[in-house]
């Protein structure tokens, strides 16, 4: 059962409001969708894409979720502003208010998404996987990045060739030998400082003239990363 509650998005297509962090008054929303990793909302105000938000989501009253999300994608249907959230933080008292509403307002949707992830062999499962992927898409971005072999403090410059919030591709003059332990400096073009984060060589191989092709994965995903390389020219 945890499982299934885990991995379930249920469709509620809930009018409510919501309250951005800093805002005065809510504003009204609908919820089409929700899980306890992120949710489908429908408001009038226009949001940034690929930046975090801090928000209080009321589904009802005594149902009112505090957390932080990462706005994953915007569409516009029908004059509407839609929008894909993920929860990068939610607490496990708001996550149980999720569950405790829909069990309250939505019980068949909560009993039928149980048994079709019985049915189906865990296709629910699969489901959240491929909306959660939208997050750690690989984008086509290039430059300088330095990193720092924990092992050896060898000290190697490269260039990125893709990015996501779970990982980067590289091209250097040294081969990398997984899973080698990394310090990286993110030199994105944005006039920042460097970004630093820690990874793991997960494969490396010769592209020919001395140069190696390289995957690295993050020690954690660092969406606000993404989003500085996302934004620079």
């Amino acid at each position: 059962m945890t499982d299934n509650r885990r991995f379930t998005r249920w469709n509620i297509d809930l009018p409510t409001t919501v309250t951005l962090e800093g805002a005065q008054a809510c504003t009204d929303c609908k919820v089409s969708n929700i899980s306890f990793k992120g949710a489908q909302i429908c408001v009038a105000m226009k949001l940034a894409k690929d930046t975090f938000i801090k928000l209080c989501l009321t589904l009802a009253e005594g149902f009112s979720l505090t957390v932080e999300a990462w706005i994953v994608w915007h569409k516009t249907i029908d004059g509407h502003n839609v929008y894909g959230l993920y929860f990068t933080h939610i607490s496990d008292a708001d996550k149980e208010k999720i569950y405790r509403f829909l069990r309250r307002d939505f019980p068949q949707q909560v009993n039928q998404s149980w048994w079709q992830g019985i049915e189906k062999g865990g296709e629910n499962m699969k489901q959240e996987t491929l909306q959660d992927k939208r997050v750690f898409a690989r984008f086509a971005k290039s430059f300088p990045v330095r990193f720092l072999e924990a092992n050896t403090y060898t000290e190697i410059e490269a260039e990125a060739t893709d990015i996501s919030a779970k990982g980067i591709g590289v091209v250097s003059g040294k081969e990398l030998i997984p899973p080698v332990p990394l310090e990286l400096w993110l030199d994105i073009p944005d006039k920042g400082e460097p970004f630093y984060i820690r990874g793991n060589v997960v494969w490396s191989k010769p592209t020919g003239s001395d140069r190696y092709r390289s995957g690295i994965s993050f020690e954690k995903a660092d969406l606000l990363g993404l989003a500085r390389v996302l934004r620079a020219k």
